[in-house]
């Protein structure tokens, strides 16, 4: 019988070292803050995704850990293979992903709407068929000035981010804890309270 348990969580980004830094690929980045605090490690899969495996605690919920081997804007195809791969509905679907709307250091999480012009969101909207999956947003806050959103998240973090980007990938993955242990909705109480 299969478990009831299983989670399906997806890191957005582009495949390669040249865009590993990127601010794009900071869905990946949380994603790989998050297997290692369950003590997964990647590997290929025939679902055309980096995937891992693991546990929230022993006897806990399983995850399943994807990293779509697709660039960004066709990062639907892989995660609905994942899901239909695993059973897993997208009630159990958590995508990470980065969000100009929002400031760096925000995170914020949400089930169903719109993509509000994240291409790689738009391509798992469309290839689950539905909106109804958990995303857990991480602001990488607007361009300066006139730089060309598409150029600013093609680029590294600055210096200054860098130095506060672990505590952000840290948060992330911790949302996604919240978000299996306790509901979106007590979820969203914790991460969209002004911090302290």
């Amino acid at each position: 019988m299969a478990e009831e348990n299983v989670w399906l969580v997806a890191g957005l980004g582009n495949p390669g070292p040249g865009y590993a830094g990127n601010r794009h690929n900071v869905g990946q980045m949380a994603l790989d803050e998050l297997a290692d605090q369950v003590g997964a490690r990647f590997s290929r899969h025939r679902t055309t995704t980096m995937l891992a495996e693991g546990r929230l605690r022993p006897g806990g919920p399983k995850l399943v850990l994807i990293k779509p081997m697709s660039y960004m804007n066709t990062s639907g195809g892989p995660v609905s293979s994942a899901a239909q791969y695993f059973g897993i509905p997208p009630e159990r679907t958590i995508v990470m992903h980065d969000d100009l709307d929002l400031p760096f250091e925000t995170i914020r999480l949400k089930a169903d709407g719109g993509h509000g012009g994240q291409n790689g969101v738009r391509d798992v909207i469309k290839a689950l068929g539905t909106p109804q999956f958990l995303r857990v947003r991480i602001g990488i806050g607007r361009p300066p000035g006139r730089q060309d959103p598409a150029d600013y998240v093609l680029k590294d973090f600055a210096a200054a981010e860098r130095s506060r980007l672990s505590i952000v990938l840290g948060d992330a993955a911790d949302a996604v804890q919240d978000v299996i242990d306790d509901g979106l909705t007590a979820a969203q109480q914790r991460w969209h309270a002004p911090r302290a």
